[in-house]
Order: structure tokens, then sequence, then C-alpha cells
């Protein structure tokens, strides 16, 4: 009896004090831009989670686009003496120096959305495999042309990619995924601008830019918007000119909510995301985790609350030639979501 009391007691302290490391615990959780729905949503995400599991998650971000400005976050939550920080980069290799500067500080350091290279951070949590997600763009594309009595397989379809920048790992991964299967299933179909045409995350700047596309090709069929502030830009520019779903293509990744009136009003008719809330929630978690003491190697499986059961991958399922080490992996979300007319209100965010 006096066993059992005392393995109870030892359980209940240990409860205890793991409650107690995770209430003073602090997860800088970093966007790309701030006010874009996409990343809103994944903070509602990570909030709501964390208040759950007992950590803090501290939303900092800046409403332009600027590396610069990631780098300063990072910086200060150095100085802070910040637990962890969980970010979106801007930039495959400008952010590498400060956040290797953190992990030496002793911060935990985990990406989400969109990657760094290196050994900058231990565990990426993306959305998906480049293959996975750049046939989803092209796919989605190919039936709206359908929708329009077009015939992907066999007409010649003028195409342009419209995103942030060229120096985003993420959707330069998918676009040149979506390159490959293009070239590979669609072999007419034309890109009438390989250098891509990009608005830097800026919504004025993503209108003009949709706007340009359409001065300089009259006759586009198809525009693929990979980012989430191109692609409500590049709808919001169609709509100011007058044209619809019948008369060219617009898709892409964007929150449901970023897209809804355009769906209505007729101006795009498909376009994607994934449940970036739930990235969120698991971009922080995994911070959280490595932070409080958890060693991570790829091959685990981690038990994530109310999230369920995820695997650490080797970063070589999102690039072949990326850095490769025990303790650096990728976990992928499980699904992806395709938004039309006639499910698009079931999701709010």
């Amino acid at each position: 009896m006096k066993k059992a009391s005392a393995t109870l007691l030892f359980l209940f302290i240990f409860y205890w004090a793991a409650a107690a490391q995770a209430a003073g615990m602090t997860v800088i959780f970093i966007p790309k831009v701030t006010g874009n729905a996409f990343f809103e949503a994944a903070n509602a995400g990570a909030q709501a989670y964390a208040a759950k599991q007992g950590f803090a998650v501290s939303y900092e971000g800046s409403p332009t686009a600027d590396v610069a400005r990631q780098v300063a976050i990072i910086d200060r939550a150095i100085q802070r003496k910040a637990d962890a920080i969980c970010i979106s980069a801007l930039d495959a290799d400008a952010l590498n120096t400060a956040l290797k500067r953190a992990r030496m500080s002793g911060i935990a350091v985990t990406t989400w959305d969109s990657d760094v290279s290196g050994d900058a951070r231990s565990l990426m949590v993306s959305q998906g495999t480049p293959g996975q997600l750049g046939r989803m763009l092209v796919e989605m594309g190919a039936k709206s042309l359908i929708s329009r009595g077009k015939n992907p397989a066999a007409d010649r379809i003028k195409y342009v990619w419209h995103y942030s920048q060229g120096s985003v790992t993420d959707q330069n991964s998918w676009r040149a995924a979506g390159e490959r299967y293009i070239k590979s299933t669609y072999p007419k179909w034309e890109n009438a601008a390989p250098e891509n045409y990009y608005s830097e995350q800026d919504p004025v700047k993503a209108v003009g830019t949709g706007a340009a596309i359409f001065a300089r090709h009259p006759d586009i069929d198809l525009i693929i918007c990979n980012d989430s502030t191109a692609l409500p830009g590049q709808a919001a520019a169609a709509q100011r000119l007058g044209k619809s779903a019948k008369d060219v293509t617009i898709t892409g990744f964007a929150s449901p909510n970023a897209m809804k009136q355009f769906c209505r009003d007729g101006i795009v008719e498909r376009w994607g995301l994934w449940d970036c809330q739930t990235q969120g929630a698991l971009g922080c978690y995994v911070a959280y985790y490595i932070a409080s003491g958890h060693a991570v190697k790829v091959g685990d499986k981690i038990r994530v609350p109310d999230i369920g059961t995820v695997e650490v991958m080797p970063n070589t399922v999102l690039d072949p030639d990326a850095y490769t080490a025990d303790d650096s992996g990728v976990i992928l979300l499980p699904q992806r979501t395709e938004f039309t007319i006639e499910n698009m209100d079931e999701y709010d965010f």
C-alpha cells in the first residue's frame, strides 16, 4: 500500500512538474507576412492549441514580406531567451545564420509552410511533397479548363505562374514539380513566361501583377497562383477587368475564406489548400516538444495530443538533394483539400 502511494505521489509530482514547465514555455511563431488570411488562420490554430496544451505562442511578424524583419525577430528571440522558434521562411538561405545562432543559444527551431536549408532547424512541418502539390495545382487548372470546353490533353494551353518570389523554397519546389508534371502529362501546353511573375506577398502588388499578366498575355488560358496572396490578387485583377472563369482559368492555393466571394462571383471555379490551422498548431507543438527536452530523429513517431501520431521522415521527401542527418527531418500533413462552390462553405478559415 505504501509502495502504491509512493508511486502515485511520484507520478503526481512528475506530471505537475511537466505542466509547470509547459506553462512557462513560449514558442515564437513567425509567418512570412501578417494580415494574410492563410497565416492568420494558422496563428488562430496555433494559439487555440497551445492554450489547451499549456504553453504559449507569441505570433511575431511584419505586414511586409521582408527577410531583414524576420532576422530581427529571430535576434530578439535570442535576446529574450525564448524557448523555441517556429518560422515560415521567406528565403531558403538568408535566415540560416540567424537560426543557427538561435540553436547555438539553446532555442529549439522548427519550420512550417516554407523551409530553410541545411542544419538551421530540427523539424519542418510541410503541407505535402513537391510532387503532390505541383500535380494538385496543375490538375485543378486542367479540371477548370475542361469546364470551359478546353481539352487539356490535346489543346495548346498558354499558361503562367504567379507567386511570391523566386527565393521561397516551397513555392519554387511546387512550380518545378508542376512543370515536370506538365511536360510529361500535357506536352502541348506552353509556358508564356518561364521567368514567372512575382508579387512579393504584397496584396496591392498582386493585383497589379495580375493586371500586367492580362496586358502582356491577352490570350492567356491558365494562371497558376501557388501563393495565398497572389491568388486573391489575380482574381481581383480579373474581376476589375471584367473577366470571369468562362474567359480564363485562375487557380492556386489560398484559404477558403479569402476566395469564397470570387467563387460566388464566377471569377474562380476551384482552388486548394490544406488545414493551415492544424499546420500552425503542429509546427508550434513540435517546437515546444523539442524545447521540452525531447530528442527527435528520423523514423521517430511522435504522439501529438488531439492531432494524432506523426512520423519524422527524412528531408529527402521534399528534396532529393536535401541535407540529411538523424536529427533533422520532415513531418507531412496527411491531406490537402480542393475547394469549389459545392464544398467551400464547409470550411471557415
